[in-house]
C-alpha cells in the first residue's frame, strides 16, 4: 500500500529525516541563549563547519534541478547559470576575510559603521529580508517541482479533467517535436499556439500529482521554523553537516542508473545532437554564448559581495584561515556538484528529447523513471533536506537582520532573552511571506535569474565601501533607489498592468532560427524511416522557434480556449532592452543570447557610473571616522578575542598603522599589497578554476566519436 504515491520504505526514510532534524533542533536549543550565540554561533566555527555552512548556503539542492532544467532546455551551455560563480572562486580567498575583520553582526551594519546612516542600515535590512523571500520562494518552487513528479496518481484514480489535461499536453509534446524539424500547417500552428500558451501558463503537464502547493508550502515551511526557532545558526551548521553528505549522493546517483538506460558515454553522444556538448553555445542555440556567459560572470562578481549570508557565515569563523579555506573549499565543492547536475540534464536529453515535459520537473521524473525504492526516499530527504538547511541559514540571517537593524534601534533597551523572542517570531512571518511569494510565480530559472541580478543593488555600494574612500553617502542613496527602479519596480509594475503586458508593441517576438544540428541516428529514427542504419551521422534543419522580445517567461494567450484572443507577456518585463529600443536600436533583430547579455550588461554598468559620478559630485564623509573604518578593515583577527580587541584599539589609536599596506599610498583606493598567503591561496584557486574547466571539457568528450 502506498502513501500518497510513496512505497512504504520511502515514506519511512522520509519520517525517519524529519524525527532526527527536530531532535537536533530540541538538543541545540539549550546552548542557542544570546544573540552572539544564535546569529554567530559564538564565532567558534573551524575550518569543518565553515566547509558545511558555505557548501550549504551554495548547495542548495534546489540548485540541483534548477541546473538541470537549464541544461536541459539549453544543452550544456546552461550550466552557467550557477556555474558562472566558478570564476569567482579566487575571490572569495579575500572577500570572507572583510567580512571578518569589520567585526560586525549583519551586513546592515556596515552602513550605520562606515557612514553613520542609520537610513541606509534600514534600507538593506528591508531589502535583504525581501531577498531571503524570494530566495525561500525559489526553494519552495524547485522541491514542489521536484517531488511532484515523484508523488503521483495511479491512473485508476484519475478524474475526467485529469485525463484531458494528460491529452493535452501530449498533444503539446508531439507538435513541439515536430515543430523543431519542419514548418507546421496553419491549423498545426493554430493549435500549437494554444496547447502552448496552456504549457507557458502552467495549466497543463506530464502527470498527476498528490503533492499541492499550499499544502506542501505550509507543512515545509513550519518544519524549518521549529528546527531554526529551537537550534539556530549552531543546528544549521550540524544539518548542513549531514547535507553535505545527502548532497554529494543525490547530486550523482541519477547519472549511473541514467547512463546505463541509454548505453553509456557513447550512447548519450548518439542520442543528443553534438551541439548540446558546447560549453559555449552560438546565437542559433541556447543563450550561453562566450559574450553572455563574460556579461553574467560581471553580474555575479558585483551581486555576489552582498549576499546577507556573508557576514553570518564569514563573520562566524573562529579566525581569518578558517573563513578563507571554508568558502575556497565550499565553493570547489559546489562546481563539482554543478558539472553532476549539468550531466544529468544532459541525460534527461537523452532519455526523452527537449521539450518533453515541463523543464522545471526533469529532476523528479528521473528520480521516479530510474531510481530503485529507497533510493527514491533517500532523493525526497535530500531535496527537501537541503531545503531545510538552506532555508535555515537563510532565516538566520533574516532574524538577525530584523533584531538587529529595525526592532532594536526602534525599541532600545530591552533585555537579550526580549530580543531572542523577537527574531524567533520573525522566522515564521517571513516564511510565511515567502510561501505567498511562491504562490505568484511560476518559473525557477526565471526566478533565479533575478535573485542574481538583484543582489548588484547593494553588491556595488558593498564593494566599493571596501575599497574606496570616497564613496559617500548620498552616492549610495541614489544608486540603490535607482537601481531597484529599473531592475525590479518598473519592469514589474509593467508585468502587473494588464493593459502594458498585452500591448501589441511589447509582445512582439524574435525571428525564428533555423540553424544546422548534427546527430548520430538511432534505432527509433531507422523505425521511423529518418535512416538507413543506426549510428550515422546525419545533418538535418532545427527551428528554433521565436522567444519574446520584452518578457522573461514568453508570450501566451490571455485565454487558451480561444485562439483569437489578445496576447500578453508572462513574467518580468525586460526594461534594459526596451530602453535600447527607445534609443533606436533595432532589438527585433537580437537573438536570445543578446537579449540576456542586455540585460546584464545594463544591470552591471548603470550602477557602477551612478555610483561614481554622485560620489565625486557630493562632499566626503567625515575623515576620522572613515580612516578608522579602514584600519580596522586591515587590521587581522586576533588569535583570542582578548587579543583582537586590544589590535582593534590600536587601529582606533592610529588609524594610519596600516597605510604602508596600501598599493596605491595618498590615494582614495583601499587595495592592499598582498602578502605569501594571498599569493599562495589565489593561485592555487586560479590552478583549481582551470582543472575544473579541463574537466568538464573532458567529460563532455567521453564517449564522443568525432
Amino acid at each position: 500500500m502506498n502513501l500518497l504515491g510513496l512505497h512504504p520504505l520511502d515514506a519511512a526514510i522520509l519520517l525517519l529525516y524529519v524525527g532526527t532534524v527536530l531532535w537536533i533542533g530540541q538538543h541545540l536549543s539549550r546552548k542557542n541563549k544570546t544573540e552572539d550565540e544564535f546569529f554567530l554561533g559564538g564565532r567558534r566555527m573551524g575550518k569543518w563547519f565553515q566547509f558545511f555552512l558555505n557548501l550549504g548556503n551554495m548547495s542548495d539542492p534546489s540548485f540541483a534541478p534548477a541546473t538541470t532544467a537549464s541544461v536541459y532546455k539549453e544543452g550544456i551551455g546552461g550550466i552557467w547559470l550557477l556555474l558562472i560563480t566558478l570564476f569567482l572562486t579566487p575571490y572569495y580567498w579575500f572577500m570572507n576575510v572583510w567580512f571578518r575583520r569589520v567585526r560586525l553582526t549583519t551586513i546592515s551594519e556596515l552602513f550605520e559603521d562606515r557612514f553613520g546612516s542609520r537610513f541606509l542600515s534600514s534600507l538593506y535590512a528591508i531589502f535583504a529580508i525581501f531577498f531571503a523571500i524570494l530566495n525561500i520562494a525559489f526553494g519552495n518552487i524547485v522541491a514542489l517541482k521536484t517531488l511532484q513528479p515523484i508523488m503521483i496518481k495511479p491512473e485508476s484514480a484519475y478524474t475526467h479533467q485529469d485525463r484531458l489535461m494528460l491529452s493535452e499536453f501530449k498533444e503539446y509534446q508531439t507538435l513541439h517535436k515536430l515543430r523543431e524539424e519542419v514548418s507546421l500547417t496553419t491549423d498545426q500552428s493554430k493549435r500549437y499556439e494554444v496547447v502552448k500558451s496552456l504549457h507557458d501558463l502552467g495549466k497543463i503537464q506530464p502527470f498527476v500529482s498528490y503533492l499541492k502547493p499550499v499544502s506542501f508550502y505550509v507543512f515545509t515551511s513550519a518544519l524549518v521554523a521549529v528546527f531554526i526557532v529551537l537550534g539556530g545558526l549552531s543546528a544549521t551548521a550540524v544539518i548542513n553537516a549531514i547535507q553535505t553528505v545527502l548532497i554529494m549522493i543525490i547530486s550523482v546517483i541519477l547519472i549511473p542508473f541514467g547512463l546505463m538506460r541509454i548505453g553509456g558515454f557513447a550512447g548519450l553522444h548518439e542520442r543528443v545532437p553534438e551541439q548540446m556538448f558546447r560549453i559555449f553555445g552560438d546565437d542559433s542555440m541556447g543563450s550561453y554564448t562566450w559574450y553572455s556567459i563574460a556579461a553574467l560572470l560581471l553580474v555575479a562578481f558585483i551581486g555576489i559581495t552582498a549576499a546577507p549570508a556573508n557576514m553570518n557565515i564569514g563573520g562566524s569563523a573562529q579566525n581569518e584561515m578558517a573563513a578563507r579555506m571554508g568558502a575556497v573549499t565550499g565553493g570547489f565543492g559546489k562546481r563539482f556538484l554543478t558539472i553532476a547536475w549539468g550531466m544529468t540534464g544532459l541525460i534527461a536529453l537523452g532519455l526523452w528529447g527537449a521539450g518533453q515535459t515541463d523543464a522545471d520537473q526533469i529532476w523528479g521524473k528521473l528520480t521516479l523513471f530510474l531510481l530503485p525504492v529507497g533510493l527514491i526516499g533517500v532523493m525526497i530527504i535530500g531535496i527537501l533536506g537541503g531545503k531545510l538547511a538552506y532555508l535555515g541559514a537563510q532565516s538566520v540571517v533574516l532574524s538577525a537582520l530584523v533584531v538587529k537593524n529595525l526592532y532594536e534601534p526602534l525599541v532600545p533597551g530591552r533585555s537579550m532573552k526580549h530580543y531572542m523572542l523577537v527574531a524567533r517570531i520573525s522566522i515564521p512571518l517571513i516564511l510565511g511571506s515567502g510561501i505567498l511569494v511562491a504562490l505568484c510565480m511560476s518559473s525557477a530559472i526565471s526566478l533565479i535569474k533575478f535573485i542574481i541580478v538583484l543582489q548588484v543593488t547593494w553588491g556595488v555600494p558593498i564593494l566599493f565601501l571596501f575599497q574606496w574612500r570616497r564613496l559617500t553617502k548620498t552616492a549610495v542613496i541614489v544608486q540603490v533607489i535607482a537601481t531597484l527602479l529599473l531592475i525590479g519596480i518598473i519592469p514589474f509594475a509593467v508585468s502587473a498592468i494588464p493593459l502594458l503586458r498585452s500591448a501589441p508593441s511589447l509582445t512582439v517576438m524574435t525571428h525564428e532560427i533555423v540553424s544546422k544540428v548534427t546527430k548520430r541516428t538511432t534505432q527509433a529514427d531507422v523505425a521511423e524511416g529518418k535512416a538507413k542504419i543506426a549510428g550515422e551521422k546525419i545533418t538535418k534543419e532545427h527551428r528554433t522557434e521565436p522567444v519574446s522580445i520584452y518578457f522573461e517567461e514568453g508570450v501566451a494567450l490571455t485565454d487558451p480556449a480561444n485562439p483569437k484572443s489578445t496576447k500578453e507577456g508572462l513574467g518580468r518585463f525586460n526594461l534594459e532592452v526596451y530602453l535600447l529600443h527607445l534609443a533606436g536600436v533595432r532589438v527585433e533583430d537580437f537573438t536570445p543570447p543578446m537579449i540576456q547579455t542586455t540585460r546584464y550588461l545594463v544591470d552591471a554598468l548603470v550602477p557602477i557610473l551612478l555610483l561614481i559620478v554622485v560620489s565625486l559630485m557630493t562632499p566626503g564623509e567625515e575623515k576620522l571616522k572613515v580612516a578608522r573604518f579602514y584600519a580596522r578593515l586591515k587590521t587581522p583577527v586576533g588569535e583570542t578575542p582578548e587579543a583582537d580587541a586590544e589590535a582593534v584599539a590600536l587601529s582606533n589609536a592610529d588609524p594610519t598603522r596600516f597605510d604602508h599596506c596600501k598599493m596605491f599610498p595618498k590615494s582614495n583606493l583601499e587595495f592592499t599589497k598582498w602578502d605569501r598567503t594571498d599569493w599562495i591561496g589565489f593561485l592555487a584557486c586560479c590552478a583549481v578554476v582551470g582543472l575544473i574547466l579541463l574537466f568538464l571539457q573532458g567529460l563532455m568528450l567521453i564517449g564522443s566519436s568525432s
